[in-house]
C-alpha cells in the first residue's frame, strides 16, 4: 500500500489525471502508517512541482466542488503533519525542508482560493476557515519558535531558511484584507487564532497582525453598532493563552500603541476602542503577574493575583471566572482559611438562581457536575459553604445562608424534613453563638515600598486579618520570610519618594484596631456582648493607628496635660473578612485628638470594660477571679495606677477652664463618665466579694474600703449614679443579665463637624433597662432545654410544651394574670430608673440635634441596664408617659424610708396611665 500512495504521487507530478478523492485517500494512508520515510518521500516530490506543475494540476479538477473537497482535505492533511510530527525533535534540518515545502504549497493553493473562491456567489467559507487554521498552525508550531533555540543554532536556520513564520504571516493578513465584506463570517470565530498568532514574540510580524484586531472590531461595529463578540472573545482567549505562557508586557504595549493610533483614524468608534484597550491592559497586567506567581512558593501572592482577575467583575463569565473561584477556594483550604473560603465559593452563587431550569455549561464546576439544576447546584453550594463558615466560627454568616435555605424549602419545594434539619442546625449556630468563645483576631497594617516589589504589591498598603491568637512579631516574622532581601521599617509614618522610588524592598508592619460599624437593627436595644463583639471584629472595612505625641510644655508630674493623639484612618477596598485575608487600603485620613478629648475616650473604654467584664461573670460562674480582681483595683487604688485624678489636675482647674471656655461642654461629659464609673465599680465588687476566696479576702477588704473612699469624693465632687438594685444570681436565661451600653466616645461626636474621619453614630440615642426575671426551677428548666437528636427524625412537641407554646402566642388573653409581684417590682424599679435618670425609651431626640445635648447634663453618658426586656402595652400616649417620667427629680434627697415611700407613689402613677394587658417578651 505505501508503494501504491507513492505511485499515485509521482503519477501527480506527471500530469496524469485521477480523483481527489484517490489522492486525499492515500495521503492519509501515510499518517496511517506512522513511517517517517513516506513523508519523506511526499515532501521530496512535492518539492520537485514547479509554478506550472501546480497550475497544470489544479487545471485537471472538472468541478468547483471537486476542487474544494481536494483543497480542504489537502489542507488538514498538512495541519495534522505539522500537528504530530514524524520525525526526531532533533532531526531539525528534515523539519526545516518540510516546513519549506509546505509554506510553499500553502500559497500556491491560496492563489487558487483567490481566483475560483474568493467572489460572494463562488465565497467558501469553510474552505477560507481551513486555510486560516492551517496558517495558524504552521505560524506556531514548536519547530519555528526561534527564540527557544540556542543561539548558533538560531543563526544557521535564520542564514538557510529564514524566519518562515513571518512570510505566513504576512500572507495571513493579505488574505484576511482581501475578504472583503465576508469577514463577518470569521468573527468571532477567528479572533482565538490571529490572537495566537499575534502573541508570537517576533516584533514584525506582531506589528503586520494585530491592526487586524481592529479591523475586526470596525467590521461588528458597522453591522451591529457594537463589536460585543469580538471583545467577549478576546479576553476569553487571552486568559487561556497567557496563562499557558505566551504574551508579555511588550506585546502589551504594542497592542495598546497599535490600536490606538488606528482608532485615531475612525473618530466614531475611537472612544470604544480606547475602553477596550484600557480593559484588556489591566487584564493582560493581572493575567502576567497571576503567570508569574503561579511557581511561587508564596500562597499569598498566589491568592492575591487571583482576587486581582476576580475583581473584573463585569467580565466574570468571559473570564472563566468560575475556575479561579475554585482555585482561590483551594489555596484557601491549604492554609485552613476556612472563612474566606466561604466568602470565594459565595460568589459562585451570585452567579445562580432558584430555579429548576437546566445548568448553563458556563456556570458549572467539576466539583458539582451532579447537580442538574440551577437549584440543586446553588443548594449543594450553600451546604458547603455554611459547612466552611462553621469551621471558620462565623456562625452569623452561616445563619443568614440557613435562612434562605429555609425559605426554599418551606415556600418553594416544600420539604418540610429538611427544613426540620435546616432549623436545628440554625439554633446550634445560635447556641454556639452565646456559649463558645471566638478569640478577636488582630489587624496589621502592611506597606510594600520600593521598586522590587511586583506590582501588584508596590508602593501599596493593606489591612490583614490575623489569625487566632497570632501575635505582630510572629505575623512579621512570617511575612519578613517570604521576601528575605527586604527592610524592615521601624517608623509607622508613610515614607518619602526616595523610598518608594528606590530599587529595594522596604516592609512596613503595625497593628491597627478595627471600628465597629453601625448596625441599625441594634439602635436602641439591650444587646449582649456576644452579640456585639463579632461585629467589632467582623464586617470592619476601617481601622484606626493611634500615636501619641507632645505638644507644649510637658509636666512631669502629669503627662495627660500635653498627651495628643495622632490618629490615621484607612478604609479597605472590601470589608474583612471576604475573600482573602488582606484587602488594599483605598482611602487614608489624619485627625489630631486634644488630651481632653483623649481624656474622654479612655474613660469610655474603661466604663465599657467594666460592664463586658460584670457581663462575663454573671453570666459564667467558673470563670477564674483574677482579672476581675486585677481590673478594679488597678482603677479603685490610688496607688496602683493613679485613677482619673490626673485628668481632676490637668483639665478640671480654674486656669484651664479660663483658657479653655470652648470646652466646657466636653468637661461635663468627662465629668459625667466618672460619676458613672463609681455605680459600675459597685456592681463589679459586690461579684467579686461573692467569688473571692478565704485566702484573697484581705485583698478584697482593702480594695473595697478604696472603693469607698472613692466613691464618696466623687460623690460629692460630679454627683451619685445609681443602678436599680438586681441580684445576678436570678438569671432567667443563659444570657448576661447587664448588657453593656457602647458609649458613644467623644471623637465620634466631635467628628460631626470636623474632617476627622472617624465614624459617627446617629444623634438619636435611648437606652432601654430591663428587668430580672426569677431563675426557673431545675424540673422546668430540664423540661425547656432543647434535645438534641442526632437523627434528623420529625417528632410531635409534648403537649405541655404545646400548651406553653400557645400561651405565649396568646399571651393577650391571661398575659394580666400571669405577671408575679416579683416581675411588678422589677417593672417599678425600670421605669423608676428611668425616670430618674431623665431617660425615656419612647422619646426619640430629632437627627439634627447633637449627642451631647440629647442627654441630660446629669446623665449624658447612662448605659443600658440589662436583663429580660418587659414592655407594657398601654392605651396612652408615649408622650404622656414620658412627659410624667421627666418630669420627676433626678436626685431626690429624701431619707432611705421617705425613698420607698416615694418610690410606691411613682409606680402607682405609673401604672394609673396603663390600660392594656402587659405582655412578656422573650419568655
Amino acid at each position: 500500500m505505501p508503494f501504491r500512495s507513492l505511485k499515485v504521487i509521482v503519477s501527480c507530478t506527471l500530469y496524469k489525471k485521477f480523483s481527489c478523492h484517490n489522492v486525499c485517500f492515500h495521503m492519509v494512508l501515510f499518517l496511517s502508517s506512522g513511517l517517517s520515510h513516506f513523508v519523506a518521500c511526499m515532501t521530496a516530490i512535492l518539492n520537485q512541482m514547479s509554478d506550472q506543475h501546480y497550475s497544470v494540476y489544479i487545471e485537471t479538477f472538472q468541478t468547483s466542488s471537486e476542487l474544494v473537497d481536494f483543497l480542504m482535505e489537502t489542507f488538514i492533511m498538512f495541519k495534522d503533519l505539522i500537528g504530530k510530527n514524524v520525525y526526531p525533535s532533533d532531526w531539525m534540518a528534515m523539519s526545516m525542508v518540510q516546513n519549506r515545502v509546505f509554506l510553499r504549497a500553502i500559497n500556491k493553493f491560496a492563489e487558487t482560493m483567490n481566483q475560483k473562491f474568493l467572489e460572494n456567489m463562488n465565497f467558501e467559507v469553510q474552505l477560507w476557515n481551513n486555510y486560516f487554521h492551517l496558517a495558524v498552525a504552521f505560524i506556531t508550531q514548536d519547530s519555528l519558535q526561534l527564540e527557544n533555540f540556542s543561539h548558533a543554532k538560531y543563526n544557521k536556520i535564520q542564514n538557510k531558511y529564514g524566519d518562515m513564520r513571518r512570510l505566513i504571516g504576512f500572507a495571513i493578513r493579505d488574505m484576511w484584507y482581501k475578504l472583503g465584506q465576508n469577514k463577518i463570517c470569521f468573527i468571532p470565530g477567528m479572533v482565538g487564532p490571529i490572537l495566537e498568532m499575534t502573541l508570537i514574540p517576533e516584533v514584525e510580524l506582531r506589528k503586520a497582525t494585530i491592526p487586524i484586531f481592529f479591523d475586526m472590531m470596525l467590521c461588528e461595529y458597522q453591522r451591529t453598532g457594537e463589536f460585543k463578540k469580538f471583545e467577549n472573545e478576546i479576553i476569553l482567549k487571552l486568559d487561556h493563552e497567557v496563562e499557558g505562557g505566551r504574551g508579555d508586557e511588550h506585546y502589551m504595549q504594542l497592542f495598546e500603541s497599535i490600536l490606538t493610533e488606528c482608532a485615531k483614524q475612525h473618530p466614531g468608534i475611537c472612544s470604544l476602542v480606547e475602553s477596550f484597550v484600557s480593559l484588556v491592559r489591566g487584564l493582560l497586567e493581572r493575567l502576567l503577574d497571576y503567570r508569574a506567581v503561579m511557581s511561587d512558593e508564596s500562597k499569598d501572592n498566589r491568592m492575591s493575583c487571583t482576587v486581582n482577575l476576580l475583581v473584573l467583575s463585569s467580565l466574570i463569565l468571559a473570564l472563566s471566572s468560575i475556575r479561579y473561584l475554585y482555585k482561590l477556594r483551594d489555596l484557601h483550604l491549604d492554609c485552613e482559611n476556612y472563612t474566606e473560603a466561604a466568602y470565594t465559593l459565595l460568589l459562585h452563587t451570585w452567579l445562580l438562581k432558584w430555579s429548576d431550569e437546566q445548568c448553563a455549561p458556563q456556570v458549572m464546576s467539576t466539583e458539582f457536575q451532579c447537580s442538574q439544576t440551577y437549584r440543586h447546584l446553588k443548594e449543594n453550594l450553600y451546604e458547603k459553604i455554611i459547612e466552611y463558615f462553621d469551621k471558620g466560627k462565623m456562625w452569623e454568616e452561616a445563619i443568614s445562608l440557613c435562612k434562605e435555605l429555609a425559605e426554599q424549602y418551606e415556600k418553594e419545594v416544600f420539604d418540610y424534613e429538611l427544613l426540620s434539619q435546616n432549623l436545628i442546625q440554625q439554633a446550634k449556630f445560635y447556641e454556639n453563638i452565646m456559649k463558645i468563645l471566638r478569640p478577636k483576631p488582630d489587624y496589621f497594617a502592611v506597606g510594600y515600598y520600593g521598586q522590587g516589589f511586583p506590582t501588584f504589591l508596590r508602593n501599596k498598603v493593606f489591612i490583614y486579618r490575623g489569625k487566632e491568637y497570632e501575635r505582630r512579631e510572629d505575623f512579621q516574622a512570617q511575612l519578613m520570610s517570604q521576601f528575605p532581601s527586604a527592610e524592615k521599617m521601624n517608623t509607622t509614618a508613610a515614607p518619602g519618594e526616595d523610598v518608594r522610588n528606590s530599587p529595594g524592598q522596604y516592609i512596613q508592619c503595625f497593628t491597627v484596631q478595627p471600628v465597629l460599624e453601625e448596625q441599625p437593627r441594634f439602635k436602641n436595644k439591650a444587646v449582649p456582648d456576644q452579640i456585639i463583639n463579632f461585629y467589632k471584629s467582623n464586617n470592619v472595612q476601617r481601622f484606626h493607628y493611634s500615636r501619641p505625641v507632645r505638644k507644649g510644655s510637658v509636666d512631669p508630674e502629669n503627662e495627660f496635660a500635653s498627651m495628643w493623639i495622632e490618629r490615621t484612618s484607612f478604609v479597605t477596598a472590601y470589608k474583612l473578612p471576604g475573600i482573602l485575608r488582606w484587602f488594599e487600603v483605598v482611602s487614608t485620613s489624619h485627625c489630631t485628638i486634644s488630651p481632653l478629648e483623649n481624656a474622654i475616650e479612655t474613660m469610655s473604654t474603661t466604663n465599657e470594660k467594666i460592664l463586658m467584664m460584670i457581663n462575663q461573670y454573671q453570666s459564667d460562674e467558673n470563670l477564674p477571679i483574677n482579672p476581675l480582681s486585677m481590673l478594679l483595683n488597678g482603677i479603685v487604688d490610688p496607688a496602683v495606677m493613679g485613677g482619673f485624678a490626673k485628668y481632676e489636675k490637668a483639665f478640671f482647674t480654674e486656669e484651664y477652664i479660663r483658657h479653655h471656655p470652648e470646652d466646657t461642654e466636653k468637661l461635663n461629659r468627662l465629668k459625667d463618665l466618672i460619676a458613672w464609673q463609681i455605680p459600675f465599680l459597685g456592681a463589679g465588687i459586690k461579684i467579686h466579694e461573692r467569688r473571692v476566696s478565704d485566702n484573697l479576702r484581705p485583698f478584697h477588704d482593702r480594695m473595697e474600703e478604696c472603693f469607698m473612699q472613692l466613691k464618696v469624693k466623687v460623690e460629692k465632687q460630679y454627683g451619685a449614679r445609681e443602678l436599680p438594685e438586681f441580684d445576678d444570681r436570678r438569671v432567667g436565661r443563659p444570657r448576661s443579665m447587664l448588657k453593656s451600653y457602647r458609649q458613644l466616645s467623644f471623637i465620634s461626636m466631635c467628628s460631626i463637624s470636623s474632617d476627622c474621619s472617624t465614624p459617627r453614630k446617629p444623634a438619636s440615642e435611648s437606652f432601654d433597662l430591663e428587668a430580672v426575671l426569677p431563675k426557673q426551677g431545675k424540673a422546668e428548666a430540664e423540661e425547656t432545654a432543647p434535645q438534641h437528636n442526632p437523627h434528623p427524625e420529625v417528632k410531635m412537641r409534648r403537649s405541655k410544651k404545646r400548651t406553653k407554646r400557645s400561651s405565649v402566642v396568646f399571651a393577650d388573653e391571661k398575659a394580666a394574670a400571669d405577671i408575679s409581684i416579683s416581675d411588678m417590682k422589677c417593672l417599678s424599679r425600670k421605669y423608676e430608673f428611668m425616670s430618674d435618670t431623665n431617660l425615656s425609651e419612647h422619646v426619640v431626640a430629632p437627627q439634627k440635634t447633637s449627642v451631647l445635648k440629647q442627654m441630660s447634663t446629669v446623665s449624658r453618658s447612662m448605659p443600658t441596664i440589662p436583663g429580660v426586656t418587659l414592655s407594657v402595652s398601654t392605651v396612652a400616649s408615649d408622650e404622656t408617659i414620658a412627659s410624667h417620667r421627666l418630669s420627676q427629680p433626678v436626685f431626690p434627697s429624701t431619707s432611705d424610708g421617705d425613698k420607698k415611700t416615694f418610690k410606691r407613689k411613682k409606680v402607682n402613677q405609673l401604672f394609673k396611665t396603663m390600660v392594656g394587658p402587659v405582655h412578656l417578651w422573650g419568655e
